[in-house]
């Protein structure tokens, strides 16, 4: 899988290839989101191990993995043997992974699904439409296993958990020891669509890249001017004007508030590639001299902790918390990451 074979995804893909590229590759990531998160979890995988991968100029994406190398050619099979898979299933046994037991079985699903397989697709392949799968404390020995290993092909030993929110509490917390003790270049990869089901302490100990489908790519013109008004606010710190804003943002209710949230990290990527690579896109906000202006405040320094500020505040709407109050903390933190870029 290449990152040009997916459609609407090119902020991720460049985000992905420029962490690549200048090593700053977290030992645990999550994609989170979108259906194609499967995808382009195979495709960064790919990237890293490609031996000859391209970098182009001009907009669009600024890099991908060749697809001829040796290393491509065993990805474009899935057959890569410092790539393993974890994801629901039925128990086969108590001290037996089902991901161990169904590796092949769900890779031949990747392919022929394109990456892009629906939970209920992968039920039905297994045979149990009627049963929810899960995942177990033998699928975490199996990730604490495989990243222990030597590496077949001198990279990077990865496993990818699909649907992470599928473990059991007890599979959940045997993973966090491996979460906590990096193995060498082992790279785990969560691919979730709804990360609100995992535990907090999980969350906490991954790098999240929040992905956007592809109908949501398409700018939220609605968004634009309280995002502008937002940002300039937090240079100002203004407590009446930015208690305002806080107030019409908390308004927009949960579901729209993530979504403005969303809309956010996005643009925070975007000026991320902007200011690193030239490959972000506009940011279209309608206000020339802001999209001039604000990609340089996002840098390498402050990018990580203002998106992990935006995921965990996102992450607390969706448990509920008081929207004001969680707005609020973020924009003092916010401020605090742009002001010390």
């Amino acid at each position: 899988m290449q990152f040009k074979d997916i459609d609407g995804q090119t902020v991720t893909a460049n985000l992905l290839t420029l962490m690549a590229d200048e090593g700053r590759v977290a030992h645990a990531q999550m994609l989170a989101g979108a259906p194609v998160g499967m995808a382009l979890a195979v495709a960064y995988a790919q990237y890293l191990c490609c031996t000859h991968r391209q970098h182009f100029e001009g907009d669009g994406l600024r890099a991908d993995s060749c697809g001829e190398c040796p290393e491509c050619r065993k990805f474009a099979e899935l057959s890569h043997p410092d790539l393993s898979f974890v994801f629901p299933a039925a128990s086969v046994g108590p001290d037996a992974s089902p991901s161990a037991e169904h590796q092949a079985r769900f890779r031949q699903f990747l392919l022929e699904s394109g990456q892009r397989g629906s939970l209920d697709d992968w039920y039905a392949a297994l045979g149990m439409e009627n049963k929810q799968g899960q995942i177990f404390v033998p699928d975490a020995t199996f990730v604490e296993n495989r990243l222990a290993l030597k590496s077949y092909e001198g990279g990077y030993k990865m496993v990818v958990i699909w649907m992470p929110e599928r473990m059991r509490p007890e599979a959940a917390n045997k993973l966090l020891k491996t979460l906590e003790e990096p193995l060498g270049r082992a790279l785990l990869l969560l691919v979730s669509a709804d990360p609100s089901h995992l535990l907090p302490t999980i969350i906490s100990r991954v790098q999240t890249i929040n992905v956007r489908g592809t109908e949501n790519i398409v700018r939220h013109d609605e968004f634009s001017e309280l995002f502008v008004n937002w940002m300039r606010l937090l240079f100002k710190l203004n407590m009446r004007a930015l208690s305002d804003t806080v107030d019409t943002m908390a308004g927009l209710g949960r579901e729209q508030l993530k979504q403005f949230l969303l809309y956010t990290l996005g643009q925070v990527e975007n000026c991320l590639m902007t200011n690193m690579a030239g490959a972000g896109q506009p940011l279209g906000t309608g206000d020339a001299k802001f999209d001039q202006a604000f990609p340089g405040m996002v840098t390498v320094r402050n990018a990580e902790l203002i998106t992990e500020a935006i995921n965990n505040t996102t992450y607390a709407i969706e448990r509920n918390a008081h929207a004001k109050i969680a707005l609020m903390d973020l924009s003092f933190k916010l401020s605090k990451y742009i002001k010390n870029r």
